[in-house]
């Protein structure tokens, strides 16, 4: 047999007799085992229901001095939740608003009481209940995680005028919790401009995801932040903001300081590779110098040592060009161009080597959409690219896959080898002029292919595994 729920409910009636009445029907319902207790004076009612071991509490609309409306009040102010339902002699429409103003769950006539509307009453009230405490707990979760947030929770009206935020704007921008209720959020933004797109993105999509703008801090500190937020609608139908706002200030500075690392690093390498290239050539020329100066030398020795030092002279002034070349702004002459055709040019350089390592090569071009190119110099640009494929991969199960189609308003190409991939330590190193892992490289390919690629307005990408292969992602802008 199953067990029935069993509570407590607190009767407050001034009558034996209606506790009596009320009290028969509730042991007559079968859904549950209610324990009732009586309590006919006020003060001890109000002290009785405090002690919070009923589940609901019947109260008389009359309490003799007192009536049922102010003891609902009464327990409220003593933050007592218990569910209490008003009776009544008879109905009225002023005292059933009234009840429920002041928070009474439901409102019953004791002249229309019986057992089907007691037991409907009760259970309404055990769900209403249950609901309500449901929403507490949920608010008290949020609220604690909006309190202890180690990010900025703000919630402001329309206007950025901020109506709530938690305590983690008093670490982060270092101002009061309290005095920021009231003033408004873009304030705190340091550029002007910023402030105006991030109004203009919120008012025009209705949210902003980690939007990034400088925001002052206490003492004209400036601190670096990510903003998400949205327009959000109430109950009521008023409309707010809300957002988290987090600090990336420490990142950054870690970002820049690693950033400048790379730099120097790149440097020294650029250094010391040209000066490698440099110096053979230019022993070659101090030795030709020096046998020159020997004095006995032959009509046909001298012609040998000045073909010498022209020669490295020759090739220490090329070397300059290359590297000047690799680092400037390309000259372009851009038209609208078909990326096959481009594609084209590049398969017609490379067929050759393609053919002699007996390797496999597939070009799809799904897309007819048209690109501002140079179409020389972006396919000088991809041939150094494909080049590098067919040098990576092993002769007759090499595969090189060339695709290009459409990807969110963007033109992409993908050039995807099986070849021995690349490291992420050399990844970070690839477009650096110099930088080459091959035994007669030079290292200006890829570095002449970055500045290609951007003069073209593209951004280029490169996955890579060892031993998985490489695939470098380009995405052009469509031309209309």
């Amino acid at each position: 047999m199953e067990q029935l729920p069993v509570f407590k409910i607190l009767i407050v009636e001034d009558g034996e007799d209606d506790f009596l009445l009320l009290n028969d029907y509730i042991k007559d319902l079968n859904s549950w085992k209610i324990e009732s207790k009586w309590v006919f004076r006020y003060e001890d009612a109000v002290q009785e229901i405090c002690t919070g071991q009923y589940k609901i509490c019947f109260v008389d609309y009359r309490l003799g001095a007192k009536d049922g409306i102010e003891f609902i009040k009464d327990i409220v102010k003593k933050s007592c939740s218990t569910p209490v339902i008003l009776l009544t002699g008879k109905g009225n429409y002023e005292i059933d608003r009234e009840a429920t103003k002041a928070g009474a769950f439901d409102y019953l006539v004791k002249s229309d009481l019986n057992e089907e509307k007691l037991e409907r009453c009760i259970r309404y009230t055990l769900e209403r209940a249950a609901t309500i405490d449901k929403l507490k707990e949920s608010e008290r979760r949020y609220r604690s995680i909006f309190e202890k947030s180690n990010e900025i929770v703000f919630i402001t009206d329309m206007d950025t005028c901020i109506m709530d935020v938690n305590f983690a704007i008093s670490e982060i921008l270092e101002v009061d919790a309290d005095e920021c209720r009231g003033r408004f959020l873009d304030s705190f933004f340091v550029s002007a401009a910023r402030k105006e797109d991030f109004l203009n993105m919120l008012s025009t999509r209705g949210e902003v995801e980690n939007f990034e703008a400088e925001m002052s801090a206490k003492d004209g500190v400036v601190k670096t932040c990510l903003i998400s937020s949205s327009v959000e609608t109430g109950t009521e139908g008023n409309k707010h903001i809300q957002g988290v706002i987090h600090d990336i200030t420490s990142i950054k500075k870690a970002e820049l300081a690693v950033i400048q690392t790379e730099k120097l690093e790149a440097s020294g390498r650029l250094i010391r590779t040209l000066a490698h290239e440099v110096r053979n050539p230019l022993n070659n020329i101090n030795l030709a110098i020096e046998n020159l100066q020997a004095g006995d030398v032959t009509e046909e020795d001298s012609g040998l040592y000045m073909d010498i030092i022209q020669r490295n002279a020759t090739r220490i002034g090329n070397l300059i060009t290359e590297l000047l070349q690799s680092a400037r702004p390309a000259d372009m002459n851009f038209a609208q161009v078909a990326i096959k055709d481009v594609l084209d040019l590049v398969l017609e350089s490379v067929k050759d080597r393609i053919l002699l390592k007996k390797i496999q090569f597939t070009m799809q071009v799904l897309t007819n959409s048209s690109i501002r190119a140079d179409i020389e110099k972006l396919a000088m640009a991809l041939l150094n690219i494909v080049v590098n494929a067919v040098e990576a991969v092993n002769e007759e199960t090499g595969l090189i896959e060339v695709m290009a189609h459409e990807w969110e308003n963007k033109l992409a190409l993908r050039i995807r080898d099986n070849g021995i991939g690349i490291s992420k330590d050399n990844i970070k190193k690839l477009f650096e002029p110099y930088f080459t892992s091959k035994r007669n490289g030079m290292g200006l390919g890829l570095a002449t292919t970055l500045n290609i690629i951007r003069s073209h307005e593209a951004s280029i990408e490169v996955i890579s595994e060892p031993g998985s292969g490489t695939e470098f992602i380009i995405m052009f802008n469509i031309h209309e």
